[in-house]
Parts: structure tokens; sequence; C-alpha cells
């Protein structure tokens, strides 16, 4: 296929027409509108010795690696890097790095030119993009979610790990990246309706034994932990403490 003052190597994802990938109501929600051709045209299938070839360079991109490591070291760089990726017709070397700051590397770059006697391109990524190209195992035990499956990244903050009660300890909620975990957000939304069902933790509340705090809550088994005033914790079904609190109103009406 072709790629960028070249040819490169790619894999069919899904065979369809155009009329079959159109929006009903639009992408964009305005009107109905077909999806736009790729604008990289197709040449060929790509035969045995282009598979073979292309194997090598993935082979050879491990030296290139450690060569680019050791001119970044030479010119003293506060990057790191963290993959490259040759094109299939050696046209073009992509290095892509993380670095915490914008990185002055044109002498770099030069260099790099000489060594490897193809066109450099310098791509710097985010830790996040970094773990999804990389890959690697997550927490879970599983494929990391961003390499397997994962689209788009949305933001991640603090405040999800506090809705579901979990640890704030950084080291238990990140990531291999360093960042806070992608599937903090799978359950935020449940967790979310359910604060509407459940009394707040902390909140001191009425029942039928007095006025009791609100130590904890399960969402899953639906049950609710209350302290009262001897210190005795009891934990109880979230309708029982509904029917609870319905008796204590009742009862204080009635006086």
């Amino acid at each position: 296929m072709e790629a960028d003052r070249g040819q490169d190597i790619g894999w069919v994802k899904r065979a369809a027409g155009s009329h079959d990938l159109a929006c009903e109501g639009g992408c964009d929600h305005v009107g109905a509108r077909t999806v736009p051709p790729p604008s990289r045209r197709v040449i060929r299938r790509a035969a045995p010795a282009d598979v073979l070839r292309l194997m090598q360079l993935r082979d050879q991109e491990l030296e290139v690696r450690k060569r680019t490591r050791e001119l970044v070291s030479k010119h003293r760089l506060r990057m790191k890097v963290s993959e490259a990726e040759w094109q299939w017709d050696r046209n073009k070397l992509t290095v892509y790095f993380t670095a915490e700051k914008r990185v002055d590397f044109r002498a770099l770059v030069r260099d790099m030119a000489r060594s490897f006697r193809t066109r450099i391109d310098l791509r710097q990524i985010g830790v996040r993009d970094e773990a999804r190209r990389l890959g690697g195992l997550g927490r879970c035990r599983r494929e990391l979610c961003c390499r397997s499956w994962l689209t788009s990244i949305e933001p991640v903050t603090l405040q999800l790990a506090k809705d579901q009660g979990l640890s704030l300890n950084p080291s238990q909620i990140s990531g291999a990246c360093g960042r806070l975990m992608n599937c903090l957000r799978y359950e935020h939304a449940v967790y979310t309706q359910a604060r509407k069902r459940f009394p707040p933790v902390g909140k001191t509340i009425r029942t039928a034994r007095g006025r009791e705090s609100v130590k904890a809550w399960d969402l899953f088994e639906e049950t609710v932990s209350l302290q009262g005033g001897d210190g005795e914790v009891r934990i109880i079904p979230l309708a029982q403490l509904r029917e609870e609190r319905r008796a204590a109103r009742r009862a204080e009406l009635d006086r």
C-alpha cells in the first residue's frame, strides 16, 4: 500500500463498501453521508517475499533502538526511546520516545540520518500511548485494555476511585504506564447511580436502634454497615435499613 514517500505493508481488518459504512444520521448527527474512502491506495497483495522482508526489518529494530539510545546518551538528551519502526521500503525510520519536556533533537536526527541512511521521523508520545504500543499485562493478569480493545483513552481522575471507595494509594490504582487505570471508568456509572440509593458514608441517621453512623456500604451485596453510639457495628441489608428509617420517621411523627 501507499505510504509516506514510499510503500508499506498493511493488514486487512475489515472489507466493506463505503455505502455499508454510511451513518444513517450522519457521523456528526447533521445529515446522512458516506464514509470517505481511505487516503492511501492499495497497490497489490503482499507476496511471501514481501512479508519475509518485513520480518527481517522487525528483527533489525532491536539494534536500531540500541543504537538510537547510544546517540541519545551522546547528545545528553532527556528522552526515553521506546520503539523503532522501519517502513517496509526502508525510506523512513520512525522512532517513538517519551520525555517530560520538549526536546531539541535536531542534532540527533542528523546523526541518525547518517547512521541509518534514511529519513528519520522522531515522534514524542505520552506514557499511555507508550503502554498501548508496547503492550503488557495489567494487575488483572490480562492484556492491557489500551492494547487489546480500547479504541480511545478517556480522562481518568482520582475522583473515580473516591466514588467507588477504592484505595487512593497510587501504587494500587495505577497501570503499567504509571497513570490511573482505565478500568476505573468501567463501573463508575454503576457506583454513581448506587450513591443515590445508599446513605452517604459518615452520615448519622435514625434507625430502629436510635442514631447510628453509616460506616460503609457494599454495592453488590446490597448491605450497609452502621455504628451505634456504643461503638457496636452491625451490617444489615439495604431494604431493612429503609424499613427501619421509615419506621423511625413514623414513630417520631406519632409523638
